[in-house]
């Protein structure tokens, strides 16, 4: 068999020492262009999916999205490969391969960049990992800005590794920002403010991702804080963009973290009814309120407040115990049933906006005008 292969080989050298030199060099560099092309798809449809299957049957998640993240720049590394490997084949001059050299080490270090740019959801878990390992608390809303922090680290740094390839002296470069320093950040104000902005946001930590916050901006659901903006979902589905400056220097109310819910109201009672039946009500209300399973018990608060218009108002006080809005509304609706039975139990109805009015001096008949 080694025979055959190398009776091949010298066969194919015999056939192309019998073409002309331009020919001989478009065949070799075809063949090795080719040869490039065939080590990628054996690599991306039998290696590459061979380890993902590995992976696949064990819980190295990690393993897994560093390899998909690394899985288009291979497959663009081949394709370079083939075309480097085929200009060197070619009879360049010493000036030309290493040009040819410096571009191909460039793409690849472009390549490698491309890698890690994809890594946002592996930093992500990285991140959950450090936090059980070292059993800290890290706020969620810090994962994807970290995330886009390494990601423009990763551009800059990669950016410095080909400028030095290039023998640009990357002193000189910084220098010349520094004199243009000035310019820029004048330029740049409003994208440095909202920068600085999250920053404020990440530490002083008003609120995370998923939160449901107010500002005098917008008001809904946090889903992203950016370097130069925080997105807010409003409750009618709208997605609320608001620069992380002017969020920075709005007041947040925070409605995730309460840890209670509070509910208040006047109920208003017919001035009918008798001092005793409105005693017995108010009792029994609070009773309610002090046994229902849903209502915190640290604050509850029902009494006589005031001779209003129309009624005599009883004012309620309390918190629930959920700060969910939809099960906060059923609590809500379950408390406002037990007091209509309260007062259904005891005949005393709820007022309605009337008015009384009394004539103290009755009104003289009117005279027959025929008499």
């Amino acid at each position: 068999m080694p025979d055959t292969v190398f009776g091949c080989i010298d066969g194919f050298r015999s056939l192309l020492n019998t073409l002309p030199a331009t020919a001989q060099y478009a065949v070799v560099v075809t063949l090795i262009f080719l040869g490039c092309m065939l080590l990628r798809k054996i690599f991306t449809t039998y290696v590459f999916n061979l380890i993902l299957k590995l992976f696949s049957k064990t819980d190295a998640e990690l393993d897994k999205k560093i390899l998909l993240s690394f899985e288009g720049p291979m497959r663009v590394f081949f394709v370079i490969l083939g075309i480097y490997a085929a200009l060197l084949y070619l009879p360049l001059s010493e000036v030309q391969k290493s040009l040819t050299t410096r571009i191909f080490r460039s793409a690849v270090i472009v390549l490698i960049t491309w890698g890690l740019y994809n890594l946002e959801d592996v930093q992500s878990i990285l991140f959950k990992k450090i936090q059980e390992k070292l059993n800290v608390q890290i706020d969620k809303i810090l994962f994807p800005f970290l995330s886009k922090f390494l990601r423009v680290v990763t551009v800059l740094f990669a950016f410095t590794i080909i400028v030095q390839e290039w023998d640009y002296d990357i002193n000189g470069l910084i220098a010349g920002l520094g004199l243009g320093g000035l310019a820029f950040a004048l330029a740049a104000k409003d994208a440095l403010s909202n920068i600085f902005g999250g920053m404020i946001i990440i530490l002083d930590k008003p609120f995370s991702i998923g939160d449901w916050i107010k500002t005098p901006s917008a008001e809904g659901t946090v889903e992203d804080i950016s370097f130069r903006s925080t997105k807010i979902r409003t409750f009618a589905q709208a997605l609320v963009t608001v620069p992380n400056a002017t969020l920075a220097n709005e007041s947040i109310t925070n409605w995730s973290k309460m840890g209670k819910r509070r509910v208040t109201f006047q109920l208003g009672v017919a001035y009918s009814t008798p001092r005793d039946k409105l005693e017995r009500c108010i009792r029994a209300i609070r009773t309610m309120l002090e046994n229902h399973t849903e209502i915190h018990k640290e604050t509850i608060f029902v009494g006589f407040d005031k001779f209003a218009e129309n009624s005599l108002d009883i004012l309620l006080y309390f918190f629930t115990v959920t700060t969910v809005w939809g099960e906060f509304l059923r609590v809500k609706e379950d408390v406002n049933f037990k007091i209509m039975e309260i007062l259904e139990q005891e005949g005393v109805t709820a007022a309605f906006p009337s008015r009384s009015i009394y004539i103290e001096k009755p009104l003289a008949p009117l005279e027959n005008p025929d008499s």
